[in-house]
């Protein structure tokens, strides 16, 4: 069984940058680690070694952000690392108004070891601990962000973090096996198998995908969102491919609003405490809100004291304002101003996508003859 798992795993390529696109230089008389490419060094950004429970030796890279209440852990997708999304992790945490870690898989750029499913939950879970030992950042103020890839570690974190504030998918997959042949069901031998892990995650999900994305079909994004047990109005990019979803406008201007809606949730305590109507969940909140109102209906049958009724419909409107607020964020903004804001955001961050040259190569997951297992 596991010769066979390695076999799978091994079908699955990885393609980490090579030769990587950065080095680590250590400042001698502070005895703190820089990336070395990078022309201009910010004090906001510590680069840090991460010792994994597999042995290996990763690195991580943390983005401070004063203002911020949130904490983003990014998994990144394939065939990068840390010195090229070093502007792009620094630019999103500005915009985002979030502090920011990022690291590299074992086996990309600098971190040791090679590149496997198991060691890239051995990595988050590395980068995790840092997160809560080292900056002291809570389960409930922590946002999983996984692109392509990494949405497979950030889903199997998320699996074990009830109190987990929210997790985004950019251009995430159903499983391994999935993205090469359209299987119907789970095999034992698949890998990142996110089709059996997303309906155990109990936080509000954001999936984001390119209808045009020919490396992972949009299909597997909207399958997952299907099976979200909080969903968030996704994010479809029409025309947007594998790689490109951030040189889109509307990419960062939904970011925002989903950030802002988070942050006015209150954190997650218990599961079990959390309220459907707490965040705008698209399609299924429609059902949850007519259900509401039909169970408020029969408690207005016996009409006997009319103080009650109108103490009932005071508070449920002032649920209403209260959604309302919430939705808000949600809604399309037609401020000339704003959305100049936004573009303009967009723009700064695009350029750095296209400097970078992320993913030049299209076929980042790559689909191989499978031998009979």
């Amino acid at each position: 069984m596991g010769n066979a798992t390695s076999s799978m795993a091994a079908k699955f390529a990885f393609f980490p940058p090579n030769p990587p696109s950065y080095t680590l230089l250590m400042d001698e008389s502070s005895g703190i680690l820089r990336i070395s490419e990078i022309a201009h060094h910010r004090e906001d950004v510590e680069v840090v070694k991460l010792a994994t429970k597999k042995g290996n030796t990763i690195v991580a890279m943390y983005v401070k952000n004063k203002s911020a209440t949130l904490t983003v852990l990014y998994s990144h997708g394939n065939a990068a690392d840390l010195g090229q999304m070093y502007p792009i992790f620094t630019e999103l945490s500005a915009h985002l108004g979030v502090n920011l870690m990022g690291y590299d898989y074992s086996g990309y750029g600098q971190s040791s070891g090679k590149p496997s499913e198991q060691d890239t939950y051995a990595d988050i879970e590395a980068a995790y601990k840092c997160l809560e030992e080292k900056y002291g950042v809570k389960e409930e103020d922590t946002i999983l962000y996984g692109q392509s890839v990494g949405s497979g570690p950030t889903l199997e974190l998320a699996t074990h973090l009830p109190k987990l504030r929210a997790v985004i998918l950019h251009s995430p997959m159903l499983s391994g096996l999935r993205v090469m042949y359209p299987v119907k069901k789970t095999f034992w031998f698949d890998i990142y198998k996110n089709i059996d892990k997303i309906p155990l995650v109990k936080c509000p999900v954001l999936v984001i995908h390119g209808t045009k994305d020919e490396v992972v079909d949009i299909s597997h994004g909207k399958k997952l969102w299907e099976l979200c047990n909080e969903k968030c109005e996704p994010l479809w990019l029409s025309g947007g491919n594998h790689c490109n979803l951030e040189l889109f406008p509307e990419y960062l201007s939904h970011l925002v609003k989903f950030i802002s809606a988070i942050e006015k949730v209150p954190p997650m305590q218990n599961v079990a405490e959390r309220k459907p109507e707490s965040l705008d969940t698209s399609s299924n909140s429609t059902e949850n809100k007519e259900k509401a109102r039909s169970s408020i209906e029969v408690g207005e049958k016996p009409r006997s004291s009319t103080g009650k009724i109108e103490k009932s419909r005071a508070s449920t409107e002032k649920r209403e304002r209260s959604r309302r607020s919430l939705d808000r964020p949600w809604k399309s903004r037609k401020s000339t101003d704003q959305m100049d804001k936004a573009r303009n955001s967009f723009e700064r961050l695009g350029e750095m996508v296209r400097s970078v040259g992320l993913c030049a190569r299209v076929d980042c997951i790559k689909p191989t003859v499978v031998s009979e297992v």
